[in-house]
Parts: structure tokens; sequence; C-alpha cells
């Protein structure tokens, strides 16, 4: 799965905006797009932001790497 698809299924799961959830991960709205759409990788931080989320509302995707 890429990561694209991960943030989308992220957010539908926790029923969150894009903007909601670049708030939880401290990127703008405008990144949180950027990575639904492929057009950008995240930062090593954001992806580890990215990952705890998934840990802290147990949501399990396979490792994601860039």
């Amino acid at each position: 799965m890429e990561f694209q698809d991960k943030v989308l299924n992220l957010r539908a799961k926790l029923n969150l905006t894009q903007k909601e959830l670049g708030e939880l991960l401290h990127v703008s709205l405008v990144t949180v797009n950027r990575w639904e759409t492929g057009k950008v990788q995240p930062t090593k931080k954001a992806l580890c932001a990215f990952n705890q989320l998934c840990k802290d509302n147990n949501i399990i995707f396979e490792e994601v790497n860039h």
C-alpha cells in the first residue's frame, strides 16, 4: 500500500478532514493534500508522527517507508 493510500485510509477511519489530520501531525492542510495526491512524500518527522497516530488509534498498516 502506498503512503498516499494510507493517509486516505487513516483519515477515513478517524473521520478527519485534511486540515484536522494536518493539525494532529503538525503539518499544513496543503501538505496532507499533497501526500494524498502522491505529489510529495512525508519527512521523517512527519512519518514518525503518522506512525504514532496510527499506533495510538490501533490502526495497523505495514511499516511506512519512503
